[in-house]
This record gives C-alpha cells, sequence and structure tokens, in this order.
C-alpha cells in the first residue's frame, strides 16, 4: 500500500507531482491547516504532512496523528511545530534550509538600505505629493561596521555581500572557528564588543531558550548611539518594547523588521514608530525560493517513506539513500541488539556503551545509536522508535557513550552494547554476515554463532549434562515445538547459554515448569521482528 501524504498548506504544483512520481498517495487541501479541529480529525490517515507556516503542528494534533511518521517544513522556521511532543511521538521533522537562504540574506541587505536610506518613508511622501528632499537624510553603508549575530548558512552570506559593499564585518557566533572566521573574511568578536562597534546589526539565529532576547534592553543599551537594527531572522530574538523606547530616545537610529514576536502582527510596540521599515515575514517571499523549498520538501519525504533515508531531520540523524542500502541491516541488527538487551534487563538502565568495531565504525554511528537506544527501549514503551528513544532515555537520565575502533578481531566489523544497571553489567555482540542477516556472536562474553528468531527462549545454567535432552522434553511434554537451537559455554563445566528457537511464545506455565527444576540461573522468553 502506497503511503499517504497530506499536504496542507499551499505548494506548488510542482511539489505536488513529484509525490506523485515517486508513488505517494497525495492530498492536497492547501487550507486545511488554518482549521485545527478538522486537522485533527483527519490526520490519523495519512503517513506523512507536508506544511509551511500556516499550519499548527500541536500536541493534539500529533495525539491524534496514529500512522505519521514525518513532517515536512517546505522552509526552515519550524516554529509551528511541537518538535518535543514530535519526538516523544516518534515523528520525524524535516525542514528545507537551503532553498531559501539565498532569498533571506538578499532581503537583510534590502532592508538594511530601506533604513540607511529611509526609502519607504521617502516613497510614501512622495505619492503623496510631497518633495521632502531634506527630510530624508540617510547614511551610507560603505565603511560602515556591519555586527552579524550568527554567521550560519544565511549570515554567512548576507557577510559575503556586505563585504561586496565595502562594509566592515564583525560576527559573534560561539560556532564559528577562528580559522572559518578567517575564510570568510570577517573579525570573529564577542557579544558585547560587536554592540559597542557596530553601526548596523543583523541577527540571524534561531529562537532557542540561548538566543530568546539576544538583544534585551540591556543588551540595546551596550550599542552606539546612531546604531540600526535589522532582524529577518525570528521574532523573539529582540525586546521589541525596549527597541522602540531606544528609538524614541534617539539612541538608536533605525530598525528594519521582517519578523515580530507575535505573528501575524497586527498591533506592534514598532508599527508607526519614525525610521522603522516593518514587513510581513517576507524574508523567504520569492517565487524562486518558495518553488525550491517545495521541491526540497517533496524529495525529502518520499526518499524517507519510500527507502528510509533522511535529510534534513531536525530531531533524527541524517541517513542518505546510499547510507540506508548499506547501513540497513546494521541498522536492523543494532535494533536487535537493543532488543535482547532490554528483554533481559529488569531494573533500571543507568548507562549505555556502545563499542563499534571494523567497518561498522566508520558507519553513521549517530543513526545506529539511535536504533540500539530504540531496541533498549521498546520493552518499557513498544511505540518507541529511533526518534523518540534518545529523548525518552534522556528524559531518564541514561547515558550512552559511543566507542568506535579498528578491527580488532575475526570479524570484519561487529557492534558490542553493554547496559549498566545499580545491580549489574549486561553485554550482548552481533554482526552482519555476507548474506544481510543478522547474527548474536556474543552473550554474557560467550562466543555464540546465532541467527535472530521470530521466537526465542534463552537459558543460563552451569554447564553439566542433561540439560538439553530436560529442556527439549520439557517443550515436547508442553506443545511447544523446537525448530533449531544454539550453544555456548564459557569454558567446560562453567557457565552455558542455550538459544532455542520455537514456532510460537512460550507459554508462563512451561517457564514456571523450568524455573522450579533449579538448574537454571535465567529463562526468559525472547521475541524479535524480523519482518
Amino acid at each position: 500500500m502506497a503511503p499517504r501524504v497530506l499536504i496542507s498548506d499551499e505548494l506548488s504544483e510542482a511539489a505536488v507531482q513529484i509525490f506523485r512520481d515517486r508513488g505517494i498517495d497525495v492530498d492536497f487541501q492547501p487550507d486545511l491547516g488554518k482549521d485545527k479541529d478538522k486537522l485533527a480529525e483527519v490526520i490519523g490517515q495519512y503517513d506523512g504532512l507536508a506544511i509551511r507556516s500556516a499550519t499548527k503542528v500541536t500536541e493534539k494534533i500529533l495525539a491524534a496523528a496514529t500512522n505519521l511518521k514525518v513532517i515536512g517544513r517546505a522552509g526552515i522556521g519550524v516554529d509551528n511545530v511541537d518538535r518535543d511532543a514530535a519526538s516523544k511521538k516518534g515523528v520525524i521533522v524535516m525542514n528545507t534550509p537551503f532553498g531559501n537562504m539565498i532569498t533571506t540574506a538578499e532581503h537583510a541587505i534590502a532592508m538594511m538600505f530601506a533604513v540607511a536610506r529611509q526609502i519607504p518613508e521617502a516613497s510614501a511622501s512622495t505619492h503623496a505629493g510631497k518633495w521632502e528632499k531634506s527630510k530624508f537624510m540617510g547614511v551610507e553603508l560603505t565603511g560602515k561596521t556591519l555586527g552579524v549575530i550568527g554567521a550560519g548558512n544565511i549570515g554567512g552570506i548576507v557577510c559575503d555581500r556586505a563585504r561586496g559593499l565595502k562594509m566592515k564585518v564583525a560576527a559573534y557566533d560561539p560556532f564559528l572557528s577562528q580559522e572559518k572566521a578567517d575564510k570568510m573574511g570577517v573579525e570573529k568578536v564577542e557579544l558585547d564588543e560587536l554592540l559597542a562597534r557596530a553601526d548596523f546589526i543583523t541577527l540571524h539565529v534561531p529562537l532557542t531558550e540561548t538566543t530568546k532576547n539576544i538583544l534585551s534592553r540591556e543588551n540595546l543599551e551596550k550599542t552606539k548611539t546612531g546604531v540600526r537594527i535589522i532582524n529577518c531572522a525570528r521574532g523573539g530574538l529582540v525586546d521589541e518594547q525596549a527597541l522602540a523606547d531606544l528609538l524614541t530616545s534617539g539612541h538608536v537610529a533605525g530598525a528594519a523588521f521582517d519578523v515580530f514576536a507575535q505573528e501575524p502582527a497586527k498591533e506592534n510596540a514598532l508599527f508607526n514608530l519614525p525610521n522603522v521599515v516593518c514587513t510581513p515575514h517576507l524574508g523567504a517571499a520569492t517565487s524562486e525560493a518558495q518553488e525550491n523549498v517545495a521541491l526540497q520538501v517533496a524529495e525529502q519525504m518520499s526518499d524517507y517513506l519510500l527507502t528510509g533515508a533522511v535529510t534534513n531531520a531536525l530531531n533524527m540523524p541524517s541517513v542518505t539513500a546510499e547510507e540506508a542500502k548499506v547501513m540497513g541491516p546494521w541498522i536492523k541488527l543494532a535494533d536487535h541488539l537493543g532488543s535482547f538487551i532490554g528483554q533481559m534487563t529488569d531494573e533500571p538502565i543507568k548507562a549505555i556503551n556502545i563499542l563499534y568495531d571494523g567497518t561498522v565504525s566508520e558507519m553513521n554511528l549517530a543513526a545506529l545509536n539511535c536504533s540500539v537506544i530504540a531496541g533498549i527501549m521498546k520493552r518499557a514503551n513498544p511505540d518507541v522508535n529511533m526518534v523518540s528513544a534518545p529523548v525518552i532515555a534522556a528524559e531518564r537520565g541514561v547515558k550512552i557513550s559511543t566507542t568506535n575502533q579498528a578491527k580488532s578481531g575475526a570479524f570484519d566489523g561487529y557492534i558490542k552494547v553493554t547496559v549498566v544497571t545499580a545491580k549489574r553489567e549486561r553485554s550482548v555482540a552481533g554482526t552482519v554476515f555476507s548474506d544481510g542477516k543478522p547474527r548474536f556472536i556474543q552473550i554474557k562474553g560467550i562466543n555464540i554463532d546465532a541467527e535472530v528468531g521470530a521466537h526465542m527462549l534463552y537459558t543460563t545454567n552451569e554447564d553439566v549434562p542433561g540439560i538439553i535432552g530436560m529442556l527439549g522434553m520439557t517443550m515436547g511434554e508442553n506443545g511447544v515445538n523446537i525448530a533449531n537451537f544454539t550453544l555456548g559455554r564459557s569454558a567446560a563445566k562453567g557457565e552455558a547459554i542455550a538459544l532455542l528457537y520455537v514456532d510460537d511464545v512460550v507459554p508462563a506455565s512451561v517457564i514456571g515448569k523450568l524455573e522450579k527444576t533449579g538448574l537454571f540461573q535465567q529463562v526468559k522468553p525472547l521475541a524479535f521482528d524480523v519482518a
């Protein structure tokens, strides 16, 4: 059955056609996003949801999205998606961060020109039949210092364009290395220095707890007299009332805002102030950008729903289509290892340590980590997946550590998972053979060679004669068919383990009979998704 995708905001016909051409059952309802009750009513029918900014994907919407696997945002900002709720629900949230970079950067430069030369007010005055040349005295950009807060994708383009205008560029970005700053031709500075020196300040950071009100009243008061502020990034980065006060006092000479703390912005402290340029969130509003992000989100969502490839996800590591093909068996192995150890562990887990050896150590370890953690967490929460598992583990205070090393044994590559509880450590290792099938190769330090079965019985005991016969007899007497079995031991008369492959779930009554013999340290029924 083909995956179903709902498009609840305006997307280009070309994007809709991409879904159709890829074999996706697409439902184009561009006005549905404005009706949250109707959206909640129908969202359970779809595997994917493609949106722009009008659709608000709230916790309530996600609760009704019983089949939803991916949300694709045509654009950068995902303020309209409850990412925490999506992650807990196991829904991937994607955006298209590169489709409108040029457009947004150009808008910031245009807004800087507009506020420097008071173009909107001068245009309105001229349209009104006035001729007020002396009223609209502007400033040049050449030779001025532009302070760029956030020198990532869009901020980096703004830096490049500003240097082309012969501006001096100072950038504040905690993630900007000195080497990268030198390559960009910008001066890397701390925020306070930027505030004190910049003639123009432009913001290009996402809205997070760290960046919220980064231009607070206190920081705005640190700016030099006559500064002009441009925000084409996100509302909430600037204390708008404080900025209005400083504009009124004359400390700030002008401002140009495309985004606001509350949108749609029907009222705002910045409205109707002199030399304040306001636009209604037009940063990405060019025909080229709108087409680019629409096409990108359609391709990304189709790739994920059809091949498992993850691109530009905000709550899961990206996996290319090529990686998905190669890593598929290893991701399955990682899930099986986690599932095995999760089913074996009855007490709270304090830490999960994952070792990657050989060829697998060069793969996308972040994705493999997610699969291991999901496998472990499934026993407590069957609905967990690779997206939600790391969130749940973090909420529970589980520490995750990863080690990768060169080939060290007989296998080209293997994964070893160890969980730590207050009582013990427990480990299991596995590999993928040339046939693409996952294998368990070590349990509790005991080497074995065991395929993964849908229904298995795991036992541990002292290595003494008669155990296997007794197991077979007990199973047979209770109507449990053994399809195959694998044995291992630490040494003669040491600790021994057995993995029995059975046709169905072993009844609790049979488990009880085996435990009552007193011969086994552990008797555990196991179940794996081998589809």
